[in-house]
């Protein structure tokens, strides 16, 4: 694999290709059902039968491009941001997360927020998480049934929403809050077909679809009112969690108009959302695979036991490499580009494969095999394993999400011995805009200790 981008990769003036990217002719309707629910099947096929570069016509009306090498997905993520519109890419979100959130905005106003949410994700701030995390973490497992078979993603789940409630709002106790949590529950917890009602407002009016609009709005009510009163907190510049924090910057901020309530909502809404399902569902992948490796469970038994972080991250990381919980990022063109001899028109999606870049055996030799070891020392090669994204569109919460889940992770394996609840590997589904286990990631727990 080349290690520099050479201007003949990825070309954004003086396109001269014609040649368009090759791909299924399938109905839209068809595609759609394939890329929605059967991806983890598809998208191999795709690579096998029309190369690194495909088109796809996904409903509501995107033209997608799936890229899979290596190199041409780093070019994507090095270029303008003005040509790589990822506010635009993440529109299918836009009828949850709000036209403000910062995965759906792009250029100067993106930044604006990123700017924003950044001191509460900061190195600084992170440390001040760990003993937060780590109370709520020993708090959860010690709860856990004994020789009862339970699923740890809904565990995980249940924990790491606990985690984000009192980084964004910095408490979570109260009825509004309670109700919050249980609100919450029911707008992550959709399908693909529950997805055709974001963008189908005559769908609404229907069954599933209207009992979730109904659930969105009693969400949007909870958090226009926490955000009314904490306007008027008397100590808000004390305080430091976002809600607050963002109130305050934005109210300093030298030439800046402070964040109006739509615009704290879609934020508070994307941090709720993004900050808490990602983390817990690549969590229980972790433990799915570690209680079918005996070895890998008492090497991680160990280092828990020793404090040793490196390798629970480790495992971490193999759990997101072997179980992508975002299966790609996607990339709105603001104008044609060319990858080698194909023109990608304007307006088209491009979305770097995940996935795909993941299962590559020239990346990560005997892919399917769940090894740690890999991201001990150097770790993979740059490029080869992006569950976060990349460019200046990467996830602002990875160090979050690496701090919680390796937190976590020590607090599981100090306390209980876990088993599978049978010993053949869950397969995936799609839920949401994530990819987690079909059955739960169910597992069977035994104290390890008494404590």
């Amino acid at each position: 694999m080349a290690t520099d981008i050479t201007p003949s990769v990825v070309r954004f003036d003086d396109v001269t290709a014609t040649r368009e990217p090759p791909g299924p002719r399938l109905p839209v309707a068809a595609q759609t059902i394939l890329f929605g629910s059967f991806r983890q099947y598809w998208l191999p096929r795709l690579r096998r039968r029309y190369g690194d570069i495909v088109r796809l016509r996904i409903y509501p009306k995107r033209s997608v491009v799936l890229l899979s090498d290596v190199e041409h997905i780093r070019a994507v993520f090095a270029g303008p941001a003005s040509v790589f519109h990822a506010g635009e890419g993440n529109v299918i979100l836009k009828p949850v997360m709000g036209e403000h959130s910062v995965l759906l905005t792009d250029e100067a106003v993106h930044l604006r927020a990123r700017k924003l949410l950044m001191p509460a994700f900061n190195g600084a701030a992170l440390r001040g998480y760990r003993d937060m995390i780590t109370e709520l973490a020993e708090a959860e497992v010690r709860r856990w049934p004994s020789n009862r078979v339970f699923s740890s993603h809904v565990r995980m789940q249940e924990l790491t929403l606990e985690v984000i409630l009192r980084v964004v709002f910095g408490v979570a106790e109260g009825p509004r809050l309670d109700e919050l949590r249980h609100l919450l529950r029911r707008i992550v917890d959709v399908t693909p077909f529950d997805l055709l009602g974001w963008h189908n407002p005559k769908l609404q009016s229907f069954g599933p679809w209207r009992r979730y609009a109904l659930v969105q709005r009693r969400v949007d009510r909870l958090l226009y009112t926490e955000i009314a009163e904490r306007r008027r907190a008397k100590d808000l510049a004390d305080r430091r969690d976002v809600l607050s924090r963002l109130l305050t910057v934005s109210a300093r901020a030298e030439n800046e108009t402070p964040l109006t309530d739509a615009e704290l909502r879609d934020q508070l809404i994307t941090l709720l959302l993004a900050g808490h399902e990602t983390t817990a569902t690549a969590l229980a992948w972790a433990l799915h695979e570690l209680v079918r490796d005996p070895a890998a469970f008492d090497r991680a038994a160990q280092a828990a036991d020793e404090g040793d972080d490196k390798y629970l991250e480790a495992v971490v990381k193999e759990a997101m490499r072997l179980h992508p919980v975002i299966s790609e990022v996607a990339r709105r063109l603001t104008r044609d580009i060319q990858i080698g001899d194909i023109r990608i028109p304007k307006g088209h999606t491009v979305m770097p494969s995940i996935s795909l870049v993941h299962a590559d055996p020239d990346h990560h030799p005997d892919p399917k095999r769940f090894r740690p070891e890999r991201f001990l020392g150097s770790g993979p090669a740059s490029g080869t394993w992006f569950p976060f994204g990349g460019g200046v569109r990467r996830c602002l919460g990875a160090g979050f999400s690496l701090l919680e889940s390796v937190i976590m992770l020590r607090a599981i394996l100090t306390h209980h011995r876990l088993a599978p609840d049978r010993p053949n590997r869950e397969h995936t589904k799609p839920r949401n805009i994530t990819m987690v286990p079909a059955r739960g990631a169910r597992v069977v727990a035994t104290p390890r200790k008494i404590t």
